[in-house]
């Protein structure tokens, strides 16, 4: 499959990475305008804040559900709790890789009892990290409705799972890896597929 192209002045620029060729395909100020246009759509869809609660799937989906927050309490001047949902002991490759650091379950004091829950990611893929989080929040409440928002969707699903949200679908090969680089994490904002060498 052909990779995507990309509006972003820098899609087509290419250098070496350590295992094959890197492409950017997102700066800043593109994940920027998705993630603006993802608050506007889980507005209008939940007709207002009320009731919403962000949970990011750590470790790139925490912040970029702390940013999709700010962005509507910017539009609606209400504030939107924000937590973090790890799915580690729900994954179900944990037989086949080694261990994983367990990283931060942290729900916002308004819990997700009856409420819309917005899981955040930065890459959606196999589906299999969101059928995770999925039955790790059914370990934590009934919400009234769970919606996904990712930055990234790359394709290849495996299970029948797909985003209420994309800020940018890239189509891919197996071959290619996407890599999310995000300020509070990685230092800067941008989106780069690496075509691994073989």
């Amino acid at each position: 499959m052909t990779p995507t192209r990309s509006t972003s002045a820098a899609s087509s620029s290419a250098a070496p990475g350590p295992t094959g060729v890197v492409r950017r395909v997102l700066e800043a100020p593109d994940i920027g305008r998705a993630l603006t246009r993802i608050a506007h759509e889980v507005l209008e869809r939940a007709k207002g804040a009320d009731d919403l609660v962000l949970l990011g799937i750590p470790s790139r989906g925490v912040p970029l559900a702390h940013r999709l927050a700010a962005r509507i309490a910017a539009v609606e001047g209400t504030h939107v709790p924000v937590g973090s949902l790890d799915v580690t002991m729900y994954r179900d490759d944990l037989r086949l890789h080694p261990a994983r650091a367990l990283e931060r379950t942290d729900l916002p004091p308004e819990g997700v009892e009856g409420r819309t829950v917005v899981l955040v990611d930065d890459v959606l893929y196999s589906g299999r990290t969101v059928r995770a989080a999925l039955d790790a929040l059914g370990d934590l409440g009934r919400p009234a409705r769970v919606q996904l928002a990712v930055l990234v969707d790359r394709g290849h699903r495996e299970l029948p799972i797909r985003a209420d949200y994309v800020g940018k679908n890239l189509p891919t090969s197996v071959a290619e890896r996407v890599h999310v680089l995000l300020e509070e994490t990685d230092g800067e904002d941008s989106v780069t597929i690496e075509t691994v060498s073989r």
